[in-house]
């Protein structure tokens, strides 16, 4: 990262309702509420045991492919980039953020 000219930080927004939850799994969330309804989380709220842990593991592994400049750690996302083959570093990093 030392010799990188451009760094951009990116929050993934509400990731972890972008996880559906396992079928058999979706009971177990269920909570009523005071008026009597009857809730069940179709995709894995935050507060769950091992939810951040699951959460990771799917970013980690949707972005095996750039984590030469893109590393992760939870919902942020970390890209950076430099000149490089005739290109400058703005249009490196375009090229990484796309």
């Amino acid at each position: 990262m030392a010799k990188n000219t451009i760094y951009s930080a990116l929050d993934l927004r509400d990731g972890f309702y972008q996880i559906l939850m396992r079928e058999s799994d979706i009971g177990l969330t269920a909570v009523s509420t005071p008026s009597g309804i009857l809730w069940e989380w179709l995709v894995m709220p935050q507060g769950l045991t091992n939810a951040p842990a699951t959460f990771n593991r799917c970013v980690t592994h949707l972005l095996r492919s750039v984590r030469d400049f893109a590393p992760s750690y939870f919902d942020d996302v970390f890209v950076y980039s430099r000149a490089v083959n005739g290109k400058t570093d703005v249009e490196v990093h375009k090229e990484h953020l796309r």
